[in-house]
């Protein structure tokens, strides 16, 4: 069995203001962290992982809660099993948000290409979606510790975004190239 070491935030902060709750909750999940259940959360132990949660562990008792942070292993194989399912459970709740999104990046650029709407200016919209859409896969990559089975179909999705923009791209290209006069002479 190889043994996982993670570590186990325990922790209990006022319930006023709810922001700062709220804003803790945030927090944790964007460093990758599952709940097994309220106050309780878990991340794979690596020196970043405890860097952080030293960090959060300071600002939770500046709000006047309490935490305890320690490191921790399964009892068994199938204790390790059902953490890191909850692990890729939520990063597949994030790669089908992600996949969605994808689809709506390759329907924009079809209605463009229906409406024959080859401009600069939508080319320059939609690299800027396309960036964001990269920037938000890598950020999903970057929390998928044990490799959600949706990472594979998120990487062609974001390839086929990619091929999608760069054959409009050509498409605008020769749009503007057609409009040019002939020999580069602009008299008539």
């Amino acid at each position: 069995m190889v043994e996982l070491k993670w570590l186990l935030l325990s922790y209990k902060v006022p319930a006023d203001p709810p922001a700062k709750r709220v804003a803790l909750w945030r927090r944790l999940k964007s460093i990758g962290a599952i709940y097994l259940q309220n106050g309780v959360c878990l991340l794979p132990k690596t020196d970043d992982h405890v860097r952080q949660l030293k960090m959060l562990e300071n600002d939770i008792a500046e709000m006047g809660g309490e935490s305890v942070l320690l490191e921790t292993v399964a009892l068994d194989q199938a204790q390790n099993e059902k953490v890191v399912a909850r692990f890729n459970a939520d990063r597949d709740e994030q790669y089908r948000e992600f996949l969605g999104r994808c689809v709506g990046f390759e329907a924009e650029i079809a209605k463009e290409f229906s409406i024959n709407k080859f401009t600069y200016a939508e080319l320059e919209e939609e690299d800027t979606d396309l960036k964001k859409l990269q920037g938000w896969l890598d950020k999903i990559k970057k929390l998928d510790f044990y490799g959600a089975t949706l990472a594979i179909e998120a990487g062609e999705r974001i390839s086929a975004c990619e091929a999608s923009l760069e054959r409009y791209a050509q498409r605008v290209y020769e749009a503007h190239d057609e409009n040019r006069p002939i020999g580069g002479n602009d008299a008539v």
